[in-house]
């Protein structure tokens, strides 16, 4: 059994008694010590979806169908007293912007000692003693005094390094990652990735990683899931999807990122148009305005998830020119 199993899961935000799909029939699981990436643009469904495994749902989201199954527990039977034992517990998460996330008033020592008591039930002092720990773990120097100091103390990197010891305080069996890098250079969004997989694996933690950058997850992922429009267009390992991506939408989003492997002569091509608005009704496969390769059936009919890809015509099986 893995260790998380989605299956069919749709979110809807209401409106004005409206209600419309931001998460639309996905499915997907997690194996224990796995790290999975959700790779899409802004919209796709990547946060909505995870956090509806946290069980944060804002107030005008709703889980509509589907089951949300983690070690063999059913996470939609269980009441808030239940989600509250899960959460940070056996799943943690790490949230994009750290400055955000933490709180300006408290200082750091506090903010990760309080995860330790409330989910281990330590004493203040062994607290005190794990907290130190962690941030030596996660490559903070001068634990002890840097547990006096507040968040504006920090810089971007060393706030998100907090944030992933925060994460690890009850060790976790898994840790989702929503865009952990997004704020920060690209030389710091190197050192935390390689900071969170290294964890992950020494303590055997499984990970989803959420990012809308194919390009920072090849060296991270074991596999990959594609979402555009509130579903999963593509599904595999991710160096298959790196060599071979079947989906024009992934085929997409590798073209608009630089790669060491390619001569950089070579111009990068951004997708054209924007991302599918999920209030706009769209017939057919919902990335056809922005597929150079649409043909009539596209336009029609929704394609099925068939092979670990939702498209009539995966690039891999049909040869043809862009139209």
């Amino acid at each position: 059994m893995s260790l998380l199993d989605i299956e069919n899961l749709s979110v809807c935000v209401s409106q004005e008694g409206v209600e419309t799909p931001l998460v639309n029939g996905i499915s997907y699981s997690v194996d224990r010590g796995e790290t999975l990436a959700l790779v899409g643009e802004s919209g796709s469904g990547k946060s909505v979806s995870s956090l509806a495994v946290m069980g944060l749902l804002a107030k005008a989201l709703r889980v509509t169908s589907g089951s949300i199954r983690f070690d063999g527990q059913d996470l939609l039977a269980l009441d808030d007293e239940g989600m509250r034992k899960i959460r940070g517990r056996d799943i943690s998460m790490v949230f994009q912007e750290p400055m955000t996330s933490l709180n300006p008033l408290r200082s750091i020592g506090a903010q990760i000692m309080e995860s330790i008591e409330e989910n281990l039930g330590l004493s203040r002092a062994d607290a005190r003693a794990r907290a130190v720990s962690l941030l030596q773990e996660v490559g903070v120097a001068d634990a002890e005094r840097r547990l006096k100091q507040y968040p504006h103390h920090f810089s971007g990197g060393m706030r998100q390094r907090v944030m992933i010891a925060i994460a690890l305080a009850a060790d976790p069996k898994l840790i989702i990652a929503d865009e952990p890098t997004t704020a920060l250079d690209v030389t710091i969004q190197a050192q935390i990735l390689d900071l969170m997989a290294r964890i992950c694996r020494d303590h055997g933690t499984a990970l989803i990683l959420i990012t809308h950058n194919l390009g920072i997850v090849a060296r991270y992922a074991d596999r990959v899931n594609v979402m555009y429009g509130g579903r999963i267009v593509e599904t595999g390992r991710a160096r298959d999807i790196y060599a071979a991506p079947r989906h024009p939408y992934t085929e997409g989003l590798l073209q608009s990122v630089p790669r060491l492997d390619q001569d950089r002569s070579v111009p990068l091509k951004p997708i054209r148009g924007n991302p599918a608005d999920p209030f706009t009704t769209i017939a057919g496969c919902r990335f056809h305005p922005r597929c150079p390769y649409a043909q009539a059936i596209c336009r029609q009919t929704p394609p099925p998830f068939e092979g670990g890809v939702a498209c009539h015509f995966p690039l891999e099986t049909d040869q043809k020119e862009a139209v």
